[in-house]
């Protein structure tokens, strides 16, 4: 299983990647049941392409249970009912491509629900071992087993959820569960692993976004272990399906990428630090919040007390680690973590932070609706698992789109009782269609970020950054030819420019609110939540 082979480069498509999270119970219903639905998606793909984003990760859409919003998957190779069919997302995938939108799943690699045909099989077969069972105690940690079979098993996120078994690094005799990488079990979930990817691949999909993927091999110091299936599973896709991407949910690119992956993920979690540079960013201690997470005072506050030093030291981190073998995607939010616009961070706070992530060299992904400004919601019911602690409800994350000011927001033709889960209730929560119809607005503003990071190499994910003031204003240099200045904080900030004021000279101003550059370039300056984009002048 280990090889030290090279892979082969990424597919060229991902270094332009914008990409786009969809939480498809939540997106667009077109069935009037009040549950988002592949067909719903295929509906509002025009948005999509009018913003401009192209690649979408969709939350899993497999057959399950949902008592983790799919994250149980009963049947990786069949749709969930309520999302559709297969033919569903197979006239999705090619709807998307006629746009220039590139799919990608959510391999839920880990572990199966309790209601997958291996696990039901397993409870009653002492000699089943697709899954980690103990043989007469039940260990802490472990699960009583449901069926015949003695002992119990582990599961890997909530008890619904056994871990499929792909090994222990370190074995113990008196723990006989405790099997190689190498034995039968392990050997037929990678072999599974391949036949799920490549079913869907051959419909058509560019890629996966993989679920927990260090959580692969047991007790495995530095996840050398996990690497290394994830390796012999990126030799094979570069084999059978090289124009084919898997994105990483590991929050720790540094060891992510060498292992396979094509992209990780700066997360509210991961590596050494715990997903410091992601929540040293957005995480306002309101909205989706663990207490194992040490306070901070995070960038894109009003208040200016934060620094982007957190985040650029990781980013520099992890470029240098990956040295352009592979990439790191920074999102907006996603479906386990609160939206940008949550708690005292408003509507007027966003335009600076995605005038920052569309610009930076992160390849960026947005997550349905922060285009748009929604709203973290608080106060909502657990729903299909939402709950992780006392300050953790990610349901607020999860809200449906609003599409536009009509009856149900134009998510939905059901009544709002049947809504998978209730709108935000504010009467001036944002819209699509408001907001498409005003030139102004946060909508537009992405809009033209994203065709700008589109359309100009120095904005590239290779194209070099230099940052000349981390703090506020942050302020660095893309490409040469591109100053970004932002300023999070509600205080209006001047940076004199000292030694760079030369190459400051007659900067023209691209893309600005708030933010301005002195004739000889001398000062830079930004109000509150000010940001710009500057064209340098050629030298």
């Amino acid at each position: 299983m280990h090889d030290a082979a090279p892979f082969r480069p990424a597919p060229a498509w991902l270094a332009e990647a914008v990409f786009y999270q969809i939480y498809p119970q939540s997106f667009a219903d077109s069935d009037g049941d009040g549950i988002g639905d592949l067909g719903g998606i295929a509906e509002r793909l025009d948005h999509l392409a009018w913003l401009g984003v192209n690649t979408v990760w969709l939350n899993p859409c497999f057959a399950s249970p949902f008592r983790d919003a799919g994250y149980d998957v009963a049947d990786y190779l069949r749709i969930a009912p309520r999302y559709g069919t297969a033919d569903d997302l197979a006239k999705l995938v090619d709807l998307a491509g006629r746009r220039g939108i590139r799919i990608l799943l959510d391999l839920v690699a880990g572990h199966t629900s309790d209601e997958h045909p291996w696990f039901r099989a397993a409870v009653d077969d002492p000699g089943d071992h697709r899954y980690i069972w103990t043989t007469g105690e039940v260990p802490e940690g472990f699960v009583p087993s449901p069926g015949s079979r003695l002992g119990g098993y582990l599961p890997n996120f909530f008890d619904s959820q056994p871990a499929l078994n792909f090994g222990y690094a370190r074995t113990n005799p008196e723990e006989p569960w405790r099997q190689t990488a190498d034995a039968e079990g392990p050997r037929a979930n990678r072999a599974a692993l391949r036949e799920i990817m490549d079913h869907w691949l051959r419909l058509g999909v560019s890629g996966f976004r993989v679920d927990m993927a260090a959580s692969l091999v047991k007790d495995d110091p530095g996840k050398r272990a996990t690497s290394a299936i994830w390796t012999e599973l990126r030799h094979w896709l570069d084999r059978a399906h090289p124009e084919a991407v898997l994105l990483s949910e590991w929050g720790d690119p540094e060891v992510s990428v060498p292992a396979g992956f094509h992209t990780d993920f700066f997360l509210q979690f991961g590596g050494p630090a715990n997903g410091l540079a992601m929540r040293s960013l957005w995480s306002n201690g309101t909205g989706t919040t663990d207490e194992a997470w040490d306070p901070l005072d995070c960038f894109f506050d009003a208040s200016g007390h934060g620094t982007p030093g957190p985040f650029v030291r990781a980013w520099r981190e992890a470029s240098a680690a990956l040295d352009g073998t592979g990439f790191v995607a920074l999102p907006t939010a996603n479906h386990d973590f609160s939206r940008l616009n949550c708690g005292p961070r408003t509507a007027e706070q966003l335009p600076a932070a995605f005038a920052f992530q569309l610009t930076w060299p992160t390849l960026p992904a947005i997550y349905y609706g922060d285009e748009i400004g929604m709203r973290y919601v608080p106060g909502l019911p657990e729903k299909e698992g939402s709950v992780l602690g006392p300050r953790y409800n990610r349901a607020g994350s999860r809200t449906p789109m609003q599409w536009d000011d009509g009856p149900g927001a134009g998510f939905s033709t059901a009544s709002e009782d049947r809504f998978y889960l209730p709108l935000d209730p504010s009467p001036d929560r944002p819209s699509v269609a408001a907001q498409r119809a005003d030139e102004t607005s946060l909508l537009h503003l992405v809009r033209r970020l994203v065709a700008l990071r589109r359309s100009t190499p120095a904005l590239g994910y290779r194209a070099p950054v230099e940052v000349l003031n981390e703090g506020h204003p942050f302020v660095y240099v893309r490409g040469d030819r591109l100053l970004v200045v932002v300023n999070p904080s509600r205080t209006s900030t001047l940076w004199p420019s000292a030694g760079h004021a030369g190459r400051l000279a007659g900067a023209r101003a691209v893309e600005v609110r708030g933010a301005r550059v002195s004739a000889d370039g001398a000062e830079v300056g930004a109000e509150g939540f000010g940001y710009g984009i500057f064209e340098l002048p050629e030298r």
